[in-house]
């Protein structure tokens, strides 16, 4: 095979530690959904390149994390239990957490290096909930905001974070909230866990604007989709002009799982990673990542990864319906026209 025939290639990131994260009961995050996020990586057609992964810096957390709650996180290190009803260790969970985090960090660098400019990252635990302070939702280290931060000590200026899991990224919301270099634009069911992502949310002194949320109703399906990000999220992220695109990738606003109430098919996630990845090629030299966060029922996490992976890399998608009224995009797109002309 010649290089001009060959697969498009794309990076990952993807570690036998990431199972190590187990639950001592029946719980929605479980080891199986990797499994299930593999076997869709081996039904594409793209070639992958693994990313060698490491564990996070001392530096490289703290850049996000209080070192009060780092502390306390190390102290975990051996132990089984709850931090709170939903959100559980395991004796090495805490090091599978770094490990995460640190491989995506390696990724972010792999993507500015080049040549490859697209990737996906298979992570266990998801972390879009983790606050600076506190472990929460799943969650215990918020692996794109430290990504993103490291972007930003790499010297990139303009980071665009795209949150298009069914539960609202507070955690990744809160760390940039201040902060005019990266971009948070969300959408999600509301109301629903884990409470924040209102409307009005967007941001306060340097950073206010550089929030975007855009809440949907439960029942929200494809042409929903479709239009919120033709009328915000895409228009808002292309004016920004990102040099990196890292897109929390939740796959739980799927039809079919268990702890979203929204009704997305498959392709959406294909043409919504295809739409991204067409504006990281016009500003961020191609770099786009998605990184996985939620999705809990294995067919649909599964048959969502694989489209969104031939959006991303081989620009492959269906096109979607559109929604012609829709009252809460409505709302979205006033609040978000105030700071971003191209809103629809």
């Amino acid at each position: 095979m010649t290089p001009e025939t060959a697969p498009p290639l794309a990076l990952v990131v993807d570690d036998p530690r990431f199972n190590r994260h187990v639950p001592t009961g029946h719980h929605p995050e479980r080891p199986e959904r990797l499994v299930a996020a593999r076997d869709a990586l081996a039904r594409t057609s793209v070639r992958f390149e693994r990313v060698a992964g490491r564990a996070a810096t001392d530096e490289e957390l703290g850049r996000v994390h209080l070192p009060s709650f780092l502390a306390a996180l190390s102290k975990l290190r051996g132990r089984s239990g709850y931090l709170d009803p939903d959100t559980y260790v395991s004796p090495e969970s805490v090091d599978v957490a770094a490990w995460a985090a640190g491989s995506l960090v390696a990724m972010v660098n792999a993507m500015i290096d080049g040549p490859v400019s697209k990737g996906i990252a298979l992570l266990r635990p998801p972390g879009h909930h983790a606050r600076p302070a506190s472990a929460m939702g799943f969650c215990l280290l918020n692996h794109v905001a430290i990504a993103a931060a490291h972007a930003q000590s790499r010297g990139l200026e303009r980071i665009a974070v795209v949150d298009w899991d069914v539960h609202h990224g507070n955690g990744t919301q809160e760390i940039f909230w201040r902060d005019p270099r990266v971009l948070y634009v969300s959408t999600h069911q509301f109301p629903w866990y884990p409470g924040t992502g209102a409307v009005d949310e967007i941001g306060e002194a340097e950073g206010r604007g550089y929030t975007v949320n855009v809440p949907l109703a439960a029942g929200g399906g494809d042409a929903v989709y479709a239009s919120a990000f033709e009328r915000i999220v895409l228009p808002v992220v292309e004016s920004f002009a990102p040099e990196l695109v890292l897109v929390s990738a939740g796959f739980d606003a799927s039809a079919r799982d268990p702890l979203g109430q929204m009704d997305l098919s498959p392709d959406a996630f294909g043409w919504m990673a295809r739409e991204l990845s067409k504006i990281a090629s016009g500003s961020a030299q191609g770099r786009i990542a998605l990184v996985l966060e939620g999705g809990y029922d294995l067919v649909a996490l599964e048959a969502g990864i694989v489209k969104a992976v031939d959006g991303l890399v081989l620009g492959r998608a269906a096109d979607l319906p559109r929604a012609d009224d829709d009252e809460a995009i409505d709302r979205a797109a006033r609040v978000a026209r105030q700071n971003w002309k191209a809103v629809g």
